[in-house]
Formats: structure tokens, sequence, C-alpha cells
């Protein structure tokens, strides 16, 4: 069952008097339980393309269609509230509020949707040990290391239980150890049935996605290279 569906996709840009295409025909399905990595230089495009698929932008012209609904001429509150209920965000810079304790950054999303206090603090202590932050539950965002913040990061996507996690160059700010953890999790997220699409331009780290496609000039690379093992490959 397709979740994800681009269709045509274009992007344009302004830059001085004429337009710029950065995107240029995507098309692009993504099955339920996919996990896929969209490797590319920078200025390729590849964060444009995350960014339409996460609702934070729109295309110039094509298809979207997100579990079968077309999300074309939605207003931005009605983009809003698919972020905030269909899609989980784990980026480079983790954005976590310095002020909060790793449970409260977690349960954030969900005081958004409204959800009570006792709830939404059971399903965070529950993403957090998830991602093996038991005990780090109180700390804040500046008593914790690297790894430890994106593994808070991550927690925080998918407290809400999302359709789709994006993931934008989620080890670029972690050394290699770091990095292999926050893949091992990724990995067993997809064996659990999450879909995750990954930004990276890392070639090990696209390794340990189960599809790989590649933009380059704003086009997408239709050949896919499945890998075989995940996370046994290098990371």
């Amino acid at each position: 069952m397709a979740i994800l569906k681009l269709t045509d996709i274009c992007k344009d840009y302004v830059q001085g008097k004429e337009p710029v295409r950065v995107l240029k025909d995507i098309n692009l399905t993504v099955e339920k339980g996919d996990y896929l990595a969209i490797m590319g230089p920078s200025g390729s495009g590849k964060t444009t393309l995350m960014n339409i698929i996460g609702c934070l932008d729109v295309p110039t012209s094509g298809t979207y269609e997100l579990d079968g609904r077309d999300l074309k001429d939605l207003s931005d509150d009605a983009l809003a509230e698919i972020r905030n209920k269909h899609l989980g965000f784990v980026f480079q810079s983790f954005y976590l509020m310095p002020k909060l304790t790793a449970l409260d950054n977690v349960a954030l999303p969900l005081l958004y949707a409204g959800v009570s206090l006792k709830e939404r603090r059971e399903r965070a202590a529950e993403a957090l040990q998830s991602v093996g932050l038991g005990e780090r539950m109180e700390f804040f965002p500046n008593q914790l290391s690297g790894g430890q913040c994106q593994r808070v990061a991550i927690a925080r996507a998918m407290v809400g239980k999302p359709d789709l996690l994006l993931a934008d160059e989620p080890t670029g700010a972690l050394d290699t150890k770091a990095g292999n953890q926050i893949m091992e999790i990724f990995r067993r997220l997809s064996d659990e049935g999450m879909t995750i699409i990954m930004i990276t331009h890392e070639p090990a780290i696209a390794r340990c996605a189960d599809k790989i496609y590649h933009i380059l000039d704003g086009q997408l690379r239709t050949d896919i290279e499945p890998q075989e093992g995940g996370s046994d490959d290098e990371a």
C-alpha cells in the first residue's frame, strides 16, 4: 500500500527576475514500511524535496498524495495539522527546547495535539525508554551528549505514532559511534513497520536503509539499490 506518491513534482524559486527550477519532474512512490535513503550533494535539491514531503513547502506543480489524500491547495493550517498528526521529523540540529527536560521535550508534540498531561507524560516516557534513555528523562539538553540529544529528538518524532518518519542528515552532527547507535534505532523502527525517509550525503549511512535513491540537479534517479543486511553494513 502506497503511503506517499509524488507525481511530476517541480519546484521553482525566483532569483532576481527569473525562476530557477530546483526540482524537475520528481516521481516517487513509497510503500508502507519502506526504509529509504535519498542521497545527493549540496545544492542537488534533496532538502527542498524533503521540505515538500514534510509539508513545510509546496510544489510549483505536480501532485503529492499522502495516504491517498491529495494535498494540493490545502491551507497552511491544514498542512500544519498533517505535520502534527501524520509526520515525524528528525533533523541534524536537534532543535530541543533548552529549558525543558528530555521528557517534556518528547511530550511537547502531544501538548499541541491536545493530549492530557498524564497520557503525554506516559507516552513520552515510553518513547524515551524505547531509545535507551529511561534513566535520562529528567536531564536537560545541556546535560546530554550529542547522540543522546538525537535520541531524544527521535523519541519526540515517534511519540505521536506518525505514519512517516522524515530524517534530514540525522547523523551529520554526531561521531561515528553515536551515528551507529542512531542507525540501529532506525533499523529497529523499520523492522517494527515504521516508514522512514532519510536524507544523507554519507554513503555508509545510506547503506543502512533498504533502498537508495540519488538526486542530482533536481532530478531523482529511478534506479534503486537494494541493500542486504540493513544495519549490519558499515555505518
